[in-house]
């Protein structure tokens, strides 16, 4: 088989609707709007149009703020930093980073750092360069002899 031989399967891409070519296509004339009236006019935008009535979307209160300072951070439990120690995916001699945890698999894409949670049982001794952990995680992590670095800012809160 070549690139050039590859095609879908039968009836897998339908043909594009021809609208308006004559009246034996089925499609001709209105091409298939009705008759009259605005939605058989173009450029129809009445998403949430109700008619003059006050919009739903309207009456209603406003309410809460979205916080654009918010930062998003990836919530990683001890116990899957263990299971990838376990499976050879996380090497407990060096510091684990957001890179290694992305390399390791356990985090797909980066947000604004890792947050380490407390769930489950760390039983290697592990440095941690982290954006944040639980106060729980960071004792579970000093009683198995590691360590966690946290930015000044996550620190003091």
């Amino acid at each position: 088989m070549k690139l050039n031989e590859l095609r879908d399967n039968e009836g897998a891409t339908p043909s594009k609707k021809r609208v308006g070519r004559g009246i034996g296509s089925g499609l001709g004339k209105t091409g298939g709007r009705g008759v009259k009236g605005q939605k058989s006019r173009s450029g129809v935008a009445i998403n949430g149009f109700e008619g003059g009535q006050m919009p739903l979307y309207r009456r209603l209160p406003k309410r809460g703020f979205k916080n654009i300072f918010a930062k998003s951070f990836n919530a990683v439990s001890l116990a899957r930093i263990q299971a990838a120690i376990d499976a050879k995916k996380l090497d407990s001699k060096e510091t684990v980073t957001v890179e290694t945890l992305v390399k390791a698999g356990i985090v797909r894409r980066p947000k604004d750092g890792v947050r380490i949670l407390s769930d489950g049982e760390l039983k290697a001794k592990v440095s941690f360069d982290v954006a944040g952990a639980s106060k729980a995680a960071i004792e579970k992590i000093e009683k198995a002899g590691g360590s966690v670095k946290l930015p000044e800012a996550a620190a003091a809160e």
